[in-house]
């Protein structure tokens, strides 16, 4: 069985005094692709954040490659290859594609690899080649998104967190979104996805959790929470 690199234990997150995430445990393996599904407000992304060092953590721990990371900063995180592409893209508007790009590589000093990278970035997305010199913040919602996720793989992640990647994307974009972050995770990269399209988060993953209100209810292999009739219930529309 392939190591742990990521694994959450007892986290509980709390806005004044609303606990938004309540004591929830879960790991992501080296190699794997995990799917965290669950109703919009049922503190998934405040998952995210409290483990990329952008939320305050109330208790429980967060460990990365076997050390604890609990209340270290996303900067010092990002270095240790633990890179999160946020909901709503976050792109550096007034910036060429190009630029943003190099942004991702802003905590490498690998020159002649950063450029490489950057070159593997145009192959999977050939849309942000050919517009290299373009401001990000003239392009599509969905072509933003694309150069959200190809600013995180700069950053060489061990695992990538990815937050609703697919939201608010017409249903091509949609298409697109889920065929490359299935052609990431066949290049080596673990992957957390973070979804509200249950369906198809479920059908490129290895495993899924689900949450609710808070908590993680459900657990297990993707394929079979995909077809458990109490998820296709209340995330499928069945």
């Amino acid at each position: 069985m392939s190591a742990t690199l990521l694994k959450v234990s007892g986290l509980k997150v709390a806005y004044g005094g609303i606990q938004a995430v309540k004591g929830v445990s879960f790991e992501v393996r080296e190699g794997e692709l995990v799917s965290l599904i669950g109703a919009n407000g049922a503190g998934k992304t405040t998952t995210l954040k409290a483990i990329t060092g952008t939320q305050a953590v109330a208790a429980g721990d967060i460990e990365y490659r076997g050390r604890s990371i609990k209340g270290q900063g996303a900067w010092d995180l990002v270095k240790q290859g633990l890179v999160m592409v946020p909901e709503g893209r976050g792109t550096f508007t007034r910036m060429t594609i190009t630029e943003n790009l190099q942004m991702g590589a802003f905590v490498r000093n690998d020159k002649a690899q950063i450029a490489a990278d950057m070159e593997m970035v145009f192959g999977i997305f050939p849309r942000l080649k050919e517009r290299a010199l373009q401001l990000a913040g003239t392009m599509s919602g969905g072509e933003q998104q694309m150069l959200a996720m190809g600013r995180g793989l700069m950053a060489r992640p061990k695992v990538l967190l990815l937050d609703e990647p697919s939201k608010g994307q017409s249903p091509i974009m949609v298409d697109k979104i889920f065929e490359v972050v299935a052609d990431i995770h066949a290049r080596g990269t673990t992957v957390l996805l973070v979804e509200q399209n249950a369906s198809r988060a479920l059908s490129l993953a290895n495993r899924g959790y689900v949450m609710d209100s808070g908590e993680v209810t459900m657990t297990g292999d993707a394929k079979a929470l995909l077809n458990d009739p109490k998820v296709r219930a209340a995330y499928l529309g069945e």
